[in-house]
């Protein structure tokens, strides 16, 4: 185990031999890891918090909003987060390979993209669920995301249920909901068991889901970011850089 007292930053060797040495990886992302791969975060200066819309960002993809404003929320979501053609960068298969080789056992994701299954990856905790999955709020009929781009061509511009005519709604958390008690439970027996903590691409600002780091209790805390965290002090290990350029220069035993 590095010492804590001899922290490293943009140490690769150092974080191939922690990887070398675990069993039990889980892996922590956030908008950086998809960044990567074109989609854009929230609160960077390019981000969807700083764009101009008639209302903030932040209020369309709330609960009350969905409901009050139906048709602008699913304006402002079809063009910024239906986001087409998007593939998996280097950190999605990195991880993925570490799951097919038995090292990760699960990735706890902030983000709603998809991705890490795209890329390979079979233990994904989505704490604020997925574009990819929508549900009929009258039947709860499940439906993939082309039900939303289709609805664009229908009089309304909303998106309707084809068995009961009910009003779709994406299965992503807005502001003003809970998360999942299973994805929460999930995450949290996978940080509580696993020996290595990798977080990656998060300035770890978002609760509750940044809170889930406190159940870890292992060997190896490990951050990589672009940029310090309020966590850098709490690091075994951290690396300063883009997650896909890091993880790309992992080597897989």
């Amino acid at each position: 185990m590095i010492s804590k007292k001899n922290r490293l930053f943009n140490n690769i060797s150092s974080l191939q031999e922690v990887i070398d040495k675990s069993k039990n990886i889980v892996f922590f992302g956030g908008a950086g890891v998809s960044t990567e791969s074109g989609i854009p975060d929230f609160r960077s200066v390019d981000g969807l918090y700083n764009l101009k819309w008639a209302y903030p960002p932040e209020q369309i993809i709330s609960r009350t909003f969905f409901y009050e404003n139906t048709r602008e929320f699913y304006r402002f979501y079809r063009e910024k987060l239906l986001i087409k053609g998007v593939q998996p960068n280097a950190a999605h298969y990195k991880l993925a390979e570490l799951e097919k080789a038995g090292k990760l056992k699960a990735v706890v994701t902030q983000n709603i993209d998809g991705l890490h299954q795209l890329a390979g990856s079979k233990t994904v905790y989505e704490l604020h669920g997925s574009v990819l999955r929508n549900y009929c709020e009258r039947c709860h009929e499940f439906y993939d995301e082309t039900i939303i781009e289709e609805s664009v061509n229908s009089p309304d511009k909303l998106p309707h249920c084809k068995k009961c005519g009910g009003l779709i709604k994406p299965d992503v958390v807005l502001y003003e909901e809970g998360l999942d008690s299973d994805t929460i439970n999930n995450s949290i027996m996978a940080i509580k068991n696993a020996d290595t903590l990798i977080i990656g691409g998060t300035s770890l600002t978002v609760y509750p889901a940044a809170g889930l780091i406190d159940y870890f209790h292992g060997e190896n805390l490990i951050l990589i970011n672009k940029t310090a965290t309020m966590q850098d002090s709490r690091a075994t290990l951290v690396v300063r850089g883009k997650i896909g350029e890091v993880l790309e220069q992992i080597k897989v035993n």
